[in-house]
């Protein structure tokens, strides 16, 4: 064996995942020794855990690439940036969930510990430099948010919903793995570089190559919930308790952007021609559907789902466009589309108590006449996530557009534009509930100050990357610019 392989230099680039895996397993003995009424001592250790291995990502940041473990891992800008945001994002999806959780006897050390765990998965998926290690993020992430879901065993729904979940999820990774199999035997590695190089020569089988395409880019599509792979994402998101469904739909996005390129961009860059084909179909199919089945929903988690589903779509917009500045605008989106959903779903919960899920429209009619302050951070959200200026969501979805627009994809994106005005149409509608209409109920609201902060910080991030969105547009440009 090779001593040099576990020397400090090789280890250091993977010091946060160490580190978070040290701070998870603490955490699961910790927990058996924490009362029923400690439970805020587990909770702020696995805060200060997300908040810790994100200040050690942190300082990586700018540092140049390195590839260890045998070829298995990478640190490079792009994943630098992305681990930063997701345990950020991560971080504040606890802090918004922890009354939500308290009222429901959900804030325990499985809850936390899965959490933890999902984060990890993340972070090995941005960091992947291998197929291999590429699915084994993908599985610690995805087993933890199943058993996620199901924690709720009282509730049907959540029950329903977390086995429709592992079973199509299960479906997913399996299309996954099998394309995987197909372009190792097309180009004899699972090394992404590797496949690169073998795919760009003459000796690969390029029918086989194609054959594993599809089946990687169905598997993409389910992760990321694109049309027609998008039939769990309405039902997990209306079934999971609010917490765990803001989890799913916010900081995974961040890993699968990173999953999207590693394979696609990385790997297959030399197939371009035919996986852009493949995502050009996806794209328009799930901001056409997304959108307009939006318009009948009148639960709004369930609204978000189909928004989640219209937003994929116009990330694939960037994705599809095969440049550094689609790949770059892509990153914007992600990072953006992160930040308003952390908002919408903050407000969920805000509005959530014992015994009440705020889920409805209608649970949000006449906000203003309550609070003139959090109406007009949901109204800052909902501007932004259906694009209109000057939230930053105009900016994310102008920048796809365009790179998708020098690419080519003209008429894909006219198509887009139009249906931006049809997606506004059911983003308004909750404005006008807020804004027009009589309280239909009661609405309490007795947020605690961690959560009262960092959701009005939320919405001012929101409004203030909109009109100066330029340092995190430079930071996506260099960090895509510097990683493919």
């Amino acid at each position: 064996m090779n001593s040099a392989t576990f020397s400090l230099a090789t280890l250091a680039p993977a010091v946060p995942e160490m580190a978070l895996l040290a701070f998870v397993s603490v955490l699961l003995v910790g927990d058996l020794f924490v009362s029923e009424r400690g439970r805020h001592v587990t909770f702020w250790f696995a805060v200060a855990s997300l908040l810790g291995t994100a200040a050690l990502a942190a300082q990586m940041v700018g540092s140049p690439t390195v590839v260890t473990f045998s070829g298995m891992f990478v640190a490079d800008p792009l994943s630098q940036v992305l681990k930063v945001a997701a345990l950020l994002a991560v971080a504040v999806t606890l802090v918004y969930g922890r009354v939500y959780l308290q009222l429901r006897d959900l804030l325990r050390g499985e809850f936390l510990s899965l959490t933890l765990f999902a984060t990890l998965g993340m972070m090995v998926m941005i960091s992947a430099h291998h197929f291999l290690t590429l699915y084994l993020g993908l599985e610690i992430l995805a087993l933890s948010l199943y058993a996620m879901v199901a924690l709720q065993r009282e509730s049907v729904r959540a029950t329903e919903a977390a086995m429709k979940y592992f079973v199509l999820g299960a479906l997913a990774s399996g299309m996954l793995l099998y394309g995987m199999s197909m372009l190792y035997g097309a180009t004899g590695s699972l090394d992404i570089a590797r496949v690169a190089t073998a795919l760009g020569t003459a000796g690969s089988s390029r029918t086989l190559a194609v054959f594993g395409l599809v089946f990687i880019v169905a598997g993409i599509a389910f992760k990321l919930g694109a049309v027609p792979f998008h039939m769990w994402v309405p039902d997990i998101y209306h079934g999971a308790a609010t917490p765990a469904t803001l989890l799913i739909g916010s900081a995974p996005k961040i890993a699968a952007f990173a999953f999207v390129l590693r394979l696609l961009a990385q790997a297959l860059g030399g197939m371009g021609s035919d996986w852009q084909q493949m995502l050009a179909i996806l794209a328009a199919a799930s901001i056409g559907l997304g959108n307009l089945v939006a318009i009948a929903q009148t639960n709004l988690k369930r609204m978000l789902a189909y928004s989640t589903i219209s937003h994929m779509g116009f990330l694939l917009l960037g994705i599809l466009a095969g440049t550094d500045n689609g790949y770059g605008s892509a990153m914007f989106y992600v990072l953006t589309y992160v930040l308003m959903t952390l908002g919408a779903f903050g407000m969920i919960l805000l509005l959530s108590r014992a015994g009440f899920e705020a889920e409805e429209l209608e649970d949000f009619r006449g906000l203003n006449r309550h609070s003139r302050w959090y109406a007009f951070v949901m109204l800052v959200i909902v501007f932004s996530l259906a694009g209109i200026p000057p939230a930053v969501g105009f900016l994310a979805k102008l920048a796809v557009l365009q790179a998708a627009w020098e690419a080519g994809f003209g008429g894909l994106v006219v198509f887009a534009v139009l249906m931006s005005v049809v997606g506004a149409f059911y983003y308004l509608r909750l404005v006008k509930l807020m804004y027009m209409d009589e309280p239909a109920g009661e609405i309490i609201l007795a947020p605690r100050r961690d959560m009262r902060v960092l959701l009005s910080a939320n919405a001012l991030a929101v409004l203030a990357l909109g009109i100066v969105p330029a340092p995190l547009m430079d930071l996506c440009a260099r960090a895509i610019t510097a990683s493919l």
